[in-house]
């Protein structure tokens, strides 16, 4: 829960804030450079021919100024000591806080071009520190620097727990595609910049905040200087100001003193003009080889006595001094030397990556995350016909399909103007079906034929009375799977049976659906069209599939009477997120040798060209059905146009997003002529370890956990043990320890899956009770549903205390068993209610 709210808050601000960081970012890395790029566009200003004559000293340059310009006030003179530097006049300038600097030929005097680009750059600057908006724009570059530190720190802690190589956290992948390649970028450069983002924030920060800055002096150790206290002794100074021939003696005798003195190259040397006759010189120079640009050396010359009164090297501060005199080049990473500086500008720049990844990122999860929300949403901007006949359309769904193909529907009736309303099959009132014109039915089948669960009281009730429907027409759609024959779309026949009973037309056929097939779901889309007279977009569902990687495959049951089952763990390059009791849909796929004994039996060539797809046939046949009745083909393309993808498989996970895998339970399946099934086998045997798998995560609502104590109830067999697996992962995270398990296998020697995780979670106390039925352990066979019966006083007991019911596992013998004992325990009436209110949920197959 606190790393999911720490996720929240980091895409929130990342999303908001991500702008105006960009901006700074941007600014920065271009401010960051000022120095050099300003010398760049201004050779002109910056570099002179060099003369046969020295350099003019700072006295002669201020009694030129002095006679040529005797209306300005000179603040410092700069003297360089590369012959081709011009030397600086700092002048005093309304407006300019640290006056003007006029660069003039060291040698004549003459006053050089003005620095072009400087206004730019201090817009640049302006932009960066207050988004050139006072102190209101000062408020909202602090907060974002504030956040950016939560960024990196957030970042880090929903990236740390991941059990990654060295690779996996700084190699970017570019074999990625979409999404996990949008993620991997976001993630890996991220991981980069760590230090460089904490620096720029928190060295950023000393100009936001006056408190921020008196803790880092604070921190570090330093005494915080007192701002114009200098200035404020100075003017306690009773002293006579000196006349302009006097300020030019000194400045001769200290030039004069200080080159004999100083003891060490530098590379340019700053001469404060003295304002008082107190004897006193300040000045400050630059070593010939600095730390950093603004690694000044201070120092105070008595000019009458010819000597030093104060000179304090740079090099001689302690790291923290350092750092707190040279804020700026800290900030700006001058500080560490040239190449972190090129390196850290680089980062600044790659800040509005962040905010365009998070955006497609933040994009494609909300599209993802929800096909259904997303379809109702779409509904209310289409403008209705007033003339239309409204519809109704119900749905009746287990795992969500039908859910959202009924919204879909709706959505492609109100695109056509159509008023539609949508309900779940549970809340439709005979009073509802009464007064009906036109009602849509999407329906799923469950389990052996059953009604969905949440569509059992429709089942019991409504469909068993002889309601006079004469006024409605209808029509219905039906899903199932081939793959169960005997129950194929049983349920929507029921309820097509029904319809016509009560005396309700039919607008068409009843169209059958086999695992959401996109041909088949068009044919209820024409089907409609021609009902409606209207050219209906066409819709499907949408798989999207990631890319995942075959991490481990262990036997859980070796000599098991029964078939291999597999721990199966997968991994991804990207952080997924799911939900306890969601379900994985695997998209299978042939085996190498599968794919070569097919193009042998059919006489094609290895590596075979397609040309119209620039795919080898081998590329090609990788998800296709290959147990299919081929006709005489004369091209590759005739080939594949016969033949279907194979179905995808779904199995529930057995693990939560915090574990950093996700854990599947395999049971090796087998046909009639001893093929391994197309998932079980594809996972189980024929995908090899590190190769990659086709995978989404579907959401399955209707078997997630609850999210407060309420005790709950645990029931599954075999392979079933998967999803309650996750559940009570999940209940162990949040030290939630009310829960029972009661799980049910062959033998204990064999088939106790997980057995020390289940039996720690005892010792701990995570698992409150464990009931074990395994049936060939003694000679009178004991199922889930026996262990069920036997402690009935303890169900009354839970079910009473608010618990909540989850079943997994197969629904023939375990699941229909559990339902019989829950309903001699409990009453046909309560189990209704428990399902109807969400305390009995099932993931069964």
């Amino acid at each position: 829960m606190f790393k999911k709210v720490f996720f929240q808050i980091h895409w929130f601000l990342g999303i908001t804030a991500g702008l105006i960081l960009s901006l700074m970012g941007v600014t920065g890395a271009i401010y960051s450079y000022e120095p050099q790029i300003l010398k760049w566009i201004n050779q002109d200003s910056y570099v002179v021919e060099v003369a046969q004559t020295p350099k003019l000293s700072p006295a002669q340059l201020y009694q030129h100024f002095n006679q040529q310009q005797p209306e300005i006030e000179i603040n410092s003179i700069t003297i360089a000591s590369d012959p081709t530097a011009s030397s600086t006049v700092n002048i005093k300038k309304e407006g300019a806080r640290r006056g003007y600097n006029m660069m003039v030929n060291p040698y004549t005097a003459e006053v050089l071009p003005d620095i072009k680009g400087r206004d730019t750059l201090q817009f640049i600057q302006r932009l960066h520190r207050n988004l050139t908006a006072g102190e209101f724009g000062a408020q909202i570059t602090g907060a974002s620097t504030l956040m950016l530190i939560f960024f990196v720190l957030s970042g880090l802690y929903l990236r740390f727990p991941k059990k990654h190589t060295f690779k996996q956290w700084f190699f970017i992948k570019p074999k990625l595609k979409g999404r996990n390649f949008i993620w991997d970028l976001h993630a890996v450069v991220g991981t980069w910049v760590v230090i460089f983002y904490l620096l720029f924030a928190c060295t950023g920060l000393y100009w936001s905040y006056d408190w921020w800055r008196a803790g880092m002096f604070k921190v570090l150790g330093v005494e915080q200087p007192q701002r114009n206290q200098h200035n404020n002794e100075r003017g306690k100074d009773k002293q006579p100001e000196l006349t302009k021939p006097q300020v030019s003696t000194i400045l001769t005798q200290t030039w004069t003193g200080v080159n004999a003195q100083i003891g060490r190259e530098y590379s340019s040397l700053t001469l404060n003009i003295p304002k008082r006759e107190d004897a006193k010189v300040e000045l400050s120079f630059v070593d010939a080889i600095p730390q950093h640009e603004r690694a000044r050396n201070q120092a105070v010359y008595n000019y009458q006595e010819n000597k030093f009164e104060k000179f304090e090297l740079y090099e001689d501060k302690k790291l923290n001094e350092k750092i707190m005199s040279s804020m700026l080049p800290v900030h700006r990473g001058s500080f560490f030397g040239s190449t972190y500086q090129f390196i850290a500008m680089l980062a600044s720049l790659a800040m509005p990556l962040f905010f365009i990844t998070g955006w497609m990122l933040y994009l494609k999860r909300r599209k993802q995350k929800k096909l259904t929300l997303a379809a109702r949403q779409s509904l209310s901007a289409q403008p209705i016909d007033p003339n239309a006949k409204p519809w109704l359309i119900t749905y009746a769904s287990q795992t969500g399909v039908a859910e959202q193909l009924a919204w879909r529907t709706a959505t492609s009736l109100q695109e056509a103007q159509q008023p539609t309303t949508v309900k779940p099959i549970q809340q439709l009132t005979e009073q509802d079906l009464l007064q009906a014109a036109q009602v849509l039915f999407v329906i799923s089948t469950y389990g052996t034929g059953e009604a969905p669960d949440l569509a059992a009281s429709f089942s019991k009730k409504l469909m068993q009375q002889d309601l006079d429907l004469s006024q409605m027409q209808y029509a219905v759609l039906a899903l199932g799977s081939k793959e169960y024959p005997d129950s194929y779309c049983s349920f929507g026949y029921a309820v097509d049976t029904w319809l016509k009973q009560c005396k309700a037309q039919a607008l068409f056929d009843l169209i059958e659906v086999d695992n959401a097939n996109a041909n088949d779901i068009q044919r209820w889309n024409q089907a409609l069209s021609v009902v409606t007279k209207h050219e209906l977009h066409a819709m499907n569902i949408e798989k999207v599939f990631d890319q995942w990687t075959l991490a481990k495959r262990t036997l859980l049951n070796p000599n098991s009477l029964g078939q291999a089952a597999y721990n199966i763990e997968l991994s991804s390059a990207s952080d997924m997120t799911w939900h306890a009791g969601d379900i994985a849909e695997i998209q299978p796929a042939n085996s190498l040798a599968e794919i070569q004994n097919f193009l042998i039996q059919y006489q094609i060539p290895t590596n075979s060209l397609v040309e119209s797809l620039s795919q080898t046939i081998e590329q090609l046949l990788w998800d296709k059905n290959l147990r299919v009745e081929i006709k005489p083909f004369s091209m590759l393309e005739d080939l594949l146009e016969q033949l279907p993808s194979l179905p995808t498989r779904e199995y529930s996970i057995a693990s939560i997003p915090s574990q950093q895998i996700l854990r599947l339970v395999v049971r090796q399946q087998q046909d009639e002529q001893g093929q391994l099934g197309l998932g079980s086998g594809w996972l189980t045997e024929f995908a090899q370890l590190k190769q990659t798998i086709a995978l989404r995560i579907r959401t399955n609502e209707s078997f997630h956990l609850i999210g407060d104590n309420r005790p709950i109830i645990c029931i599954g067999n075999g392979t079933g043990i998967a999803g309650l697996m996750s559940l009570l992962q999940q209940r162990n995270r949040q030290n939630y320890t009310a829960n029972w398990l009661i799980f049910g296998e062959r033998q204990r020697e064999c088939d106790f899956f997980y057995q020390e995780t289940f039996q720690a979670w005892l010792n701990m106390g995570s698992l409150q009770r464990l009931d074990l039925a395994f049936s060939r352990d003694q000679e009178q066979r004991i199922y889930v549903q026996d262990i069920l019966r036997s402690n009935a006083d303890e169900l009354v007991k839970w079910i009473e205390q608010d618990a909540v019911i989850y079943v997994c596992g197969s629904i023939e013998g375990m699941a229909a068993g559990v339902d019989q004992a829950l309903t001699d325990l409990l009453g046909e009436e309560k189990v209704d209610e428990l399902r109807q209110v969400g305390r009995y949920r099932r993931d069964v197959y």
